[in-house]
């Protein structure tokens, strides 16, 4: 058997994840985020490298292209750190290929 029939699960194009602590935007309270897969351009302006070390400054510039709502940059600097480390995470887990993902066990 070769690895062109291993059975891969389709990697999500979106992840909705719930915040610890919500922002605050205006009257909005926003308690749940959904990140889709980013597209190249998605990621221009930062380093792959910074974005797979989840470098902030990296993730406050992509976050706010590929979340919806669309947080702002300003909203994740007051973020909660935890929850700031759960929207790197699932921006690392798009980033990685097919091929890496097939050895995680899913959810």
């Amino acid at each position: 058997m070769t690895d062109k029939n291993k059975d891969t699960a389709p990697q999500p194009q979106q992840k909705t994840l719930t915040l610890d602590t919500p922002v605050i935007r205006g009257k909005e309270t926003i308690t749940q985020v959904t990140l889709r897969k980013p597209q190249s351009g998605a990621l221009r302006g930062t380093r792959l490298q910074a974005l797979m070390d989840m470098d902030v400054n990296a993730m406050m510039t992509v976050i706010p292209r590929i979340s919806m709502p669309a947080l702002q940059p300003h909203e994740i600097a007051e973020m909660d750190p935890a929850d700031l480390l759960s929207l790197s995470v699932e921006v690392v887990t798009f980033l990685l290929p097919k091929s890496v993902m097939s050895d995680f066990p899913t959810a």
